[in-house]
C-alpha cells in the first residue's frame, strides 16, 4: 500500500517511521521481546484506526478552546481600550 495514505492515518512518513521504531524499542526494552517491523507497522495501524481519530479530535477541540479563551481575552482587551467618554 505504499503511497496510499488511509484516512486514519495522519502521520507523515518520519514520523511514521519513529513511531514504529519507538514500538520496537519498547519491546525490546520494556517487555523483552524482539518484534519487526511488520508488526511495528500492524500495532501502529491498530492503534492509529482504534484511537487516532478520537485523539485527533480531542487535539482539535483543546485548540478551538484555546482560541475562544483568547479571544475573549482579546475582546476584555478592546473593551478596556474604549473611550467611554470621547468628548
Amino acid at each position: 500500500m505504499a503511497g496510499t495514505k488511509r484516512r486514519w492515518d495522519r502521520l507523515a512518513e518520519e514520523e511514521r517511521s519513529q513511531a514504529k521504531q519507538e514500538l520496537i524499542d519498547f519491546f525490546a526494552m520494556e517487555r523483552d521481546e524482539q518484534i519487526g517491523l511488520v508488526a511495528a507497522d500492524a500495532l501502529l495501524d491498530h492503534f492509529l484506526r482504534s484511537v487516532g481519530g478520537t485523539l485527533y479530535n480531542k487535539g482539535v477541540v483543546d485548540a478551538r478552546n484555546s482560541v475562544d479563551t483568547r479571544i475573549q481575552e482579546m475582546r476584555y482587551d478592546l473593551d478596556d481600550l474604549l473611550d467611554l467618554d470621547p468628548a
